[in-house]
């Protein structure tokens, strides 16, 4: 089974990312970003992050739709003891643009663990 796989009753980390973005969007829009924890704020900026690279291939959007998006991941990220996740919102927006899709699953794997 690769990565891409799920295995029975789990779903892939794309689809539980798009779930868990819809999710934490409904809640910001109800409450303000206030209303989300740490964990969800994180996952919100790679949902940004992750939705401009499938959507235009560059992080050009994300910037658009959050400008702080890269230094809110990176220290809430930190501030989660994330090593993996930190890492990669430490990069450059260019090295994070050329890194992205092979640090997906890592990523996702990270933040599904907590």
């Amino acid at each position: 089974m690769d990565r891409t796989e799920s295995k029975p009753g789990e779903i892939d980390n794309q689809t539980w990312l798009i779930d868990d973005g819809h999710a934490i969007i409904e809640k910001k829009r109800a409450g303000g970003i206030d209303a989300l924890t740490p964990r969800e704020r994180l996952i919100h900026c790679f949902w940004i992050a992750d939705y401009s690279m499938r959507n235009a291939g560059d992080l050009a959007t994300a910037r658009d739709l959050d400008p702080r998006y890269l230094s809110d991941a990176r220290s809430v990220a930190a501030l989660l003891d994330l090593p993996v996740t930190a890492a990669a919102f430490g990069l450059s927006e260019g090295e994070l643009e050329r890194r992205f899709f092979d640090l997906f699953d890592r990523l996702c794997d990270e933040l599904r663990g907590r």
